[in-house]
């Protein structure tokens, strides 16, 4: 995927960044543990059902996600389309 790619799909999912030219990353704050570990579960759930997992990293009221494509070092469409669907996730808390 190229950079002008890149930058197009990145424009379509509010608070991810880019990491270098092959991750994409956001952090989601909660109220606590339990609020955090719960987004964690939601978040396995779509993995799983997308067959795309990503990093997740789990602390007191916080949950960073980085998405990249493995097999291929680097961002592919998937990634996107799991960010939207995470983010679709968050949103739903009524956040």
């Amino acid at each position: 995927m190229g950079v002008e790619e890149i930058t197009m799909n990145l424009a379509l999912i509010e608070g991810w960044s880019l990491i270098g030219q092959s991750k994409i990353a956001r952090t989601f704050l909660f109220k606590d543990f339990k609020e955090a570990l719960g987004f964690v579960n939601r978040i396995g759930e779509i993995a799983e059902t997308e067959g795309h997992h990503p990093d997740i990293h789990l602390s007191w009221g916080k949950v960073q996600i980085e998405l990249w494509t493995h097999a291929i070092n680097g961002l592919s469409e998937n990634d996107f389309i799991l960010a939207a669907k995470i983010e679709d996730a968050f949103r739903a808390d009524g956040r």
